[in-house]
């Protein structure tokens, strides 16, 4: 039995795609380095995600508040194209140039997922594919200017504005908003967390 959820996410969408499962849980945000060496989106996202979850661990235990029954929830997610891996743009230029990179292509959304249940922990990654239809520069700068793109891996929300422009997705849909769903309860399963 499952006494409290953590969710360890400032992202409204990830927020949003929890609670819209009927699961209770508080979302924290406990400080992380994201810098990492690694290459691969794959390993990238993954260890962002275990960082973030161990993050969370520590504050709580810090705090008094961690039990053995915690169930920790940590993702991390970006968008790889054309050999570069794109996080979330540094600004409106930066969201441009992302945007100019996916514009007429396909590109691959992987979210590193890591669940800590008491001291049982189970990482993994889930990849999507997705298409974009060319778009015009003008196109391109006047979806900067809406402000969608600023804290979105890969400058876009593919609940949002930017579906006009994607032509296909192949894969989980919830990965490219931020929280792959079925990943999560796969790993859910595996820890014999019920929630």
């Amino acid at each position: 039995m499952v006494l409290q959820i953590i969710l360890a996410s400032a992202s409204p969408r990830r927020r949003e795609i929890l609670a819209s499962l009927g699961i209770p849980f508080r979302a924290v945000t406990a400080p992380c380095d994201e810098q990492s060496g690694l290459r691969t989106p794959e390993a990238l996202t993954e260890e962002l995600s275990r960082r973030k979850a161990e993050s969370a661990r520590s504050m709580l235990q810090s705090s008094g508040e961690l039990t053995p029954d915690t169930l920790i929830i940590g993702c991390d997610t970006v968008v790889y194209a054309g050999e570069k891996i794109l996080g979330k743009p540094r600004d409106d230029e930066d969201a441009a140039r992302m945007l100019r990179l996916l514009a007429g292509g396909a590109h691959t959304v992987v979210s590193g997922l890591t669940v800590r249940f008491g001291e049982r922990i189970a990482t993994a990654h889930e990849t999507t594919r997705v298409w974009f239809d060319p778009m015009s520069e003008q196109e391109i700068l006047a979806y900067v200017r809406s402000g969608e793109p600023r804290d979105k891996a890969g400058a876009y929300a593919v609940q949002g504005l930017a579906r006009r422009w994607i032509s296909g997705i192949e894969g989980d849909y919830f990965n490219v908003v931020g929280l792959p769903v079925h990943l999560l309860f796969r790993l859910l399963r595996n820890l014999g967390a019920d929630v």
